[in-house]
């Protein structure tokens, strides 16, 4: 069966170094497609490969797996077979690399390469008497648990350690300024830039190395090679000047002053991406640990993940509401801000369906859990956002072609410059320098980041203000969009109309709607909920019906006795051959349904049901903005034209199709496209997902169905149309940062390397300058977060 794992990655310095690592990993049997983003060290890859031939593939790709320890409590075992069983079962689920199970203290070791949801672990005993208990959460944080590292394994630790140690080297040059003479004896200069060489640049030595045996070279290859050079060439002449008594010349400070910088720029760097996924973590730090659970007669608190469908959860006012589900007790408002957007509190009463993660503020809530784990609206907008953090732009494919060469071109480059300036100068010491500086400058670090980047800062923006973007090709996709399609009703629209009229033809109005609540007791259309809601105020009885059929795009039709009853279009009943009295509507651009009966091969007309359906306030502010957007828009719906014609006079909309079948939306979308048209289409029903299909870009509302959010691109998690608008300039200006990013990650090279070959730049400003590359980079991607798309949309409306 074939599925998706994220594996985390240690060792990456560059886009060599993850092209590498795609290339080992599709290699391997069973993998369909593999995907590594540099930017947050993770590779996305499909297919049913074996963890451990996936684990064997990166390592001999000189990387290493992040892998991941739990432990869990397992009950029901009583012997060795016992554990062989549990732990030949947990092997078995994608993403566990080893399972080892301790029969005297009942637990088990796991090692994990991706993310696993406790819920899928269980699962893998489901079928077995043993069971899989989750342990008590630690009660220290993340921050506690950084501090008690000692100090020697702290990020920072290599950084001040090797700047304390270089400034020693480094302050001498200030000197100079002044004709002062500060430089320290040669055997003090190799005391302090050994360390430094040797210790805090091991890692560049380790990782330099792997991508040698790998065949292949990345920066780390290249940091090394030109320290060293710069290193060497010190103690040589340092040995040779004491053999000579001549003076002494020494680079011990270009050395240490490079690695020096160069790990200062990483550590920056890691911050910097750390940043860009604050999003995400953000929504998985949304997640609940305990909920309080109907148990026994009586309340009890259980890990969320043991959590089942259908447990009834208890809320107070300041907690977050931990599953999705509907709401069986109580009254309340919701926060939803952080996963939908919207920053109004919503009111819940029974009935109503809430999300896991949101807020209750000021009741008790009794909600029904329905979704759980895996399946919760929040799992499902993370594993989205993590989806399109981790997928490659199509533009990539060019950045993976140059980084695959580009290695050894600097290598070629650099000897190129050793060789031409110690041939034509005599000068050795100097062209050894020029070929650092060329070596140190040429760091294919920011090509890397350059698009990950951007798409990490972008889908991450994009979710904090509830829009979800599948992957990366449908950011693309959304700068190219020309026309816009919304589909009218839960779209543009409330979604929830109300019967304002019935009108009999025969017979009483009563009547009328009995029979027409007999036929649409069984339909999910909002039309028909808005019938059984008049009934049920009416209180009105229902007929017993049979051979209940929908009749699509047209209405509904069922027996009662020898009596077929049909109920639906205007179009319908003129096919019938019957005469629609239009002047008894008395509601203007009201959706109609005509009620009619069928007996002995004869049709009569027995009434009418006009509905209305309010415009959402925020929709003429939508259609308008994506106008000044240079951006087409189309109002497709399947209701009357009298209906459609009421809400485009308000919207103004550039075309109006009105009466169209499910199975026309994605014909009307093609004749876009035929036309030359980018088409986006906006839908939030089932009848709309051919038409999301079809389109260039599927933007579904997630209030909708979950047919329509699956053939979806792009899904708006609150049924807000002025979303449609942020969404495509969002992707725009993500698009943009890409773009930007790369022009900066050429111009470092493009012009660092001719300036170090023909000897411009020494070694140190090489390694400030590529440090700088790759904050460029991440810091210019950053700046979309800095943006409130959604505050200007408020304003525009």
């Amino acid at each position: 069966m074939s599925h998706t794992q994220q594996l985390h990655i240690r060792g990456m310095s560059c886009a060599s170094c993850a092209g590498r690592i795609e290339k080992a990993l599709r290699q391997v049997e069973g993998v369909t497609d593999a995907s590594v983003n540099l930017a947050s060290e993770t590779a996305s890859v499909s297919g049913d490969a074996t963890a451990k031939a996936l684990a064997k593939a990166v390592t001999d790709a000189g990387y290493h797996l992040s892998l991941q320890p739990q432990q869990y409590v397992v009950t029901g075992m009583s012997c060795a077979s016992c554990a062989g069983r549990v732990e030949k079962a947990l092997a078995a689920v994608p993403g566990v690399l080893s399972a080892d199970v301790n029969l005297a203290t009942e637990q088990v070791s796991l090692q994990l390469m991706t993310d696993i949801d406790f819920h899928t672990l269980q699962q893998a005993l489901a079928n077995s008497h043993y069971r899989l208990v989750e342990p008590e959460p630690e009660t220290a944080n993340d921050a506690n648990a950084a501090s008690a590292k000692p100090f020697y394994r702290q990020d920072w630790w290599p950084v001040l350690g090797s700047a304390l140690l270089t400034l020693p080297l480094v302050l001498p040059m200030l000197g100079m300024l002044f004709a002062a003479d500060w430089m320290l004896p040669a055997f003090w200069q190799w005391l302090l830039a050994t360390p430094v060489q040797f210790y805090f640049g091991a890692r560049f030595y380790k990782a330099g190395w792997g991508a040698v045996k790998a065949g292949t070279g990345n920066m780390d290859l290249l940091v090394a090679l030109g320290t060293s050079a710069a290193y060497g060439l010190s103690l040589y002449l340092w040995l040779s000047a004491n053999a000579h008594h001549g003076a002494l010349h020494l680079y011990f400070e270009s050395s240490a002053a490079v690695l020096t910088l160069v790990l200062l720029g990483k550590w920056l760097e890691q911050r910097a991406k750390r940043r860009t996924t604050n999003a995400l973590r953000a929504l998985e730090n949304l997640k609940p640990s305990k909920a309080r659970v109907q148990q026994d007669g009586g309340w009890q608190w259980v890990s969320a993940a043991q959590v089942k469908t259908g447990d009834i959860v208890q809320i107070k006012p300041g907690e977050r509401i931990a599953v999705d589900g509907e709401v069986v007790e109580g009254d309340s408002h919701v926060d939803e801000a952080l996963i939908s957007g919207e920053s109004t509190p919503l009111h819940k009463s029974i009935g109503d369906k809430v999300i896991g993660g949101a807020v209750n503020l000021d009741g008790v809530l009794e909600v029904r859990a329905t979704n759980v784990g895996a399946e919760s609206v929040l799992a499902s907008i993370v594993r989205l956002v993590e989806q399109a953090q981790g997928a490659k732009a199509p533009v990539q494919a060019l950045v993976d072609k140059v980084s695959a060469v580009f290695v050894p071109v600097v290598l070629v480059i650099a000897l190129l410059t050793l060789l031409s300036w110690g041939l034509a100068s005599g000068n050795w010491q100097q062209a050894i320098l020029n070929a650092v500086a060329v070596l140190v400058i040429a760091c294919p670090c920011a090509l890397g980041l350059a698009t990950p980047a951007a798409i990490m800062a972008g889908t991450g923006t994009a979710a904090r203000h509830g829009i979800l973007i599948k992957d990366a090709i449908a950011l693309e996709q959304a700068t190219k969009i020309d026309y816009v399609i919304f589909d009218k009703t839960g779209t543009l629209t409330e979604g929830k109309p109300e019967l304002v009229q019935i009108t009999a033809v025969s017979g009483s109005e009563q009547h009328l709607l009995q029979l027409a609540a007999a036929l649409q007791q069984h339909s999910e259309h909002p039309l028909a909920k808005a019938v059984m809601s008049k009934a049920k105020q009416e209180n009105i009885g229902l007929p017993e019906i049979s051979n209940f059929t929908v009749v699509a795009g047209k209405g509904v039709q069922a027996q009662q006795g020898d009596t077929r009853l049909l109920l639906g279009s205007s179009h319908w009943m003129q096919q019938l051959g019957l005469t629609l009295p239009t002047a008894l509507i008395r509601v203007e651009g009201a959706s109609v349904s005509w009620l009619a009966k069928q007996q002995d091969g004869h049709s009569e007309l027995l009434g009418l049901l006009c509905f209305s359906d309010s415009i959402k306030a925020s929709a003429q502010a939508a259609v308008s903005a994506l106008q000044q957007q240079g951006i087409k828009v189309a109002l497709l719906t399947g209701d009357s034209q009298a209906s459609a014609e009421a809400v485009a006079a308000v919207l103004k909309p550039d075309q109006l199709q009105a009466e169209v079948l499910p199975a026309d939306k994605a014909s009307f979308v093609q004749q876009c496209q035929q036309q030359g048209y980018k088409v986006a289409m906006v839908g939030d029903g089932i009848n709309d997902a051919p038409a999301l299909a079809q389109a260039d870009l599927g933007i579904a509302m997630a209030s909708g169905t979950d047919v329509a959010v699956s053939a979806a691109a792009i899904t708006l998690m609150r049924s807000e149309p002025a979303l449609v608008s942020t969404a495509l300039r969002l992707a725009s200006d993500t698009y943009s940062k890409i773009r930007q990013n790369l022009f900066w990650a050429f111009i470092f090279n493009v012009t660092g390397i001719p300036l170090a070959a023909l000897g411009f730049l020494n070694p140190v400003i090489a390694g400030a300058a590529m440090a700088c590359s790759s904050l460029v980079v991440v810091s210019n991607a950053l700046l979309l977060q800095r943006r409130h798309y959604l505050t200007d949309n408020k304003e525009a409306a």
